[in-house]
């Protein structure tokens, strides 16, 4: 809260604390207020005194401060703040006029962020593990947007290199027809092999055609499987709900790339044949970007994709790349190189939001080995489960709801960890409707939708009434907010997924001990509180990238 921060500087700047930096945290118990602050257990040496008598200087300073009704200090020194019941009804009020904006902001408003994201190899199925980066980078993009940036999607698929001639090799091998997804997944398998094992020589000069476009056979081949590889990427981000504004592939950004690299004979160095860049004069490592084949690497072509991205948008003013937590190494040293070839990168944020990897409860996956459960596939695996649950249900497209209910599953259980956490996906956990997981909140955002249709059947309009006392409900909805803030500032959509657990689960329990449309008039107050609790939900919810289907 603004106000109370701005009260707690200017107590500690009259004591003789300049500029401080002032943390103001959520209590984790309600008993002990809205907020905390620990500011004198920091200030305290520095002041020559103890915390505690620093921290009743500090309330001294402050006095009363508009909207907090109890100032408390508790143990060694921490300051407590509660809310009052005005203050909070009045704001939750607010909130609800403002809908699908509820817990919407503007500290970034005037920024256009790019975010890119999914970019998979081609010419082959996207696997589950797959899904983690188009889960993240689409959560994320709309965290950025519900900040009030202008957010630009991008995706950078990979159709030419080393993995796309493994599978030339390979379909050339099996037989397998390029217009069968399955089919060039079986193709990797058995071209990875034979690179492995004694195809190398082969599958090299096959790299080279490729990339030469010298071979029309090898070329028609590629372009087959490149056409059906998007096409299945095209349909599964559309069941995700991912839609990008950007799209362009690593063949037009290789030959950019390797112009790039010629030209700055100032900043990458010949060496052995190949041209690299010399990561030591920053601490870091020495990268190939030119190979002695003469074929730009991906580290080229990473910079013929920033030429690519900063041309089509000149305004960025920060740019992300979700993908592995393996290439954090990688992308130090391109983000470095990237810095000294454009001037115009030098000042701004280049940034890696690292995700970690998706095993299934029986193992690892492999698209080398073969063992691949695709993305298509979980989907469809989920939502054929989730057919059982809308069987029964009150919605009218009861199939779009298993999808949608499918879709819950994945996403959720994917979010609700940190981004670089590993994750072991539990297939029944995930489409449970009880406890931590995205049909839960479905479910509950379905049980608020039908209370404010009785509500609404009844003729009770909902309004916060200040006279009535502020639940632990009410003072957790007004957290929204500050909720996206946080996750906004941390890159991390967890903290967005865990919130909206504990508002479901605060409802649930509220909801059980209380009967809403009672006659009294403390209905509408009542009714007033669902909805706040509806609207935030179903924009959390959007802000995972969820759907929130008002039937269930």
């Amino acid at each position: 809260m603004k106000a109370i921060r701005e009260k707690v500087v200017a107590a500690l700047e009259g004591v003789g604390i300049p500029a401080p930096e002032v943390t103001l945290e959520h209590t984790a118990d309600f008993a002990h207020g809205d907020y905390a602050t620990s500011v004198a257990l920091a200030y305290a040496k520095e002041l020559k005194t103890n915390p505690r008598a620093l921290a009743e200087r500090i309330v001294a300073a402050m006095g009363e401060i508009e909207g907090v009704s109890k100032i408390e200090i508790a143990g060694p020194g921490f300051i407590n703040f509660t809310l009052d019941n005005k203050y909070l009804a009045e704001m939750l009020e607010i909130g609800r006029s403002h809908a699908e904006k509820w817990g919407s902001g503007v500290s970034l408003k005037g920024e256009q962020i790019l975010v890119e994201y999914t970019s998979p190899n081609l010419f082959k199925p996207l696997h589950i593990g797959n899904l983690i980066g188009n889960i993240i980078g689409e959560s994320v993009s709309r965290i950025f947007e519900f900040s009030g940036a202008d957010v630009k999607r991008i995706n950078y698929p990979s159709d030419i290199g080393l993995p796309v001639a493994k599978c030339v090799w390979g379909l050339q091998k099996t037989g397998g027809d390029p217009h069968e997804i399955h089919a060039l997944g079986e193709a990797y398998r058995v071209g990875n092999a034979a690179y492995e094992a004694d195809a190398k020589s082969e599958i090299d000069a096959i790299n080279k055609a490729l990339y030469e476009d010298s071979d029309p056979k090898l070329t028609a081949l590629r372009e087959a499987g490149i056409d059906t590889s998007r096409k299945h990427l095209d349909v599964l981000c559309k069941k995700l709900g991912t839609k990008f504004d950007l799209e362009f592939f690593e063949s037009e950004t290789g030959p950019i790339g390797k112009k790039i690299v010629e030209e700055h004979v100032d900043v990458f160095k010949k060496s052995d044949g190949a041209v690299v860049y010399k990561g030591e004069k920053v601490g870091l490592h020495t990268r190939v970007f030119i190979n002695s084949a003469g074929l730009p690497t991906y580290e080229a072509k990473d910079l013929g994709n920033f030429e690519l991205k900063k041309k089509e948008y000149p305004k960025w003013s920060r740019s992300y790349i979700v993908v592995g937590v393996e290439q954090k190494e990688y992308l130090k040293v391109v983000f470095a190189a990237t810095k000294e070839v454009f001037p115009e990168a030098k000042d701004k944020l280049l940034e890696h939001i690292a995700n970690g990897f998706l095993t299934l409860t029986t193992g690892k996956m492999s698209s080398r080995e073969g063992n691949v459960i695709t993305g298509e596939s979980l989907i469809s695996d989920l939502t054929e489960v989730a057919r059982g649950h809308a069987a029964d249900s009150r919605a009218e497209d009861k199939e779009k709801l298993a999808e949608e209910v499918a879709v819950a599953a994945i996403k959720f259980q994917i979010l609700k960890g940190g981004t670089s956490k590993d994750i072991i996906f539990d297939r029944e956990r995930a489409l449970s409707v009880e406890g931590d997981s995205g049909p839960y909140l479905q479910y509950t955002h379905a049980r608020t939708h039908a209370i404010m249709e009785k509500a609404g059947e009844a003729g009770v309009k909902g309004k916060f009434d200040a006279s009535q006392p502020a639940s632990e409900l009410a003072r957790l909805v007004y957290r929204f907010y500050e909720t996206v803030l946080h996750a906004q500032e941390e890159l991390e959509p967890h903290i967005v997924a865990n919130y909206l657990i504990t508002v479901a689960s605060a409802f649930n329990s509220w909801y059980a001990q209380e009967q809403i449309l009672d006659g009294t008039d403390a209905a509408a107050h009542k009714v007033a509180l669902t909805d706040i609790v509806r609207l935030t939900l179903k924009n959390g919810l959007w802000l995972l990238g969820i759907p929130a289907p008002e039937k269930v």
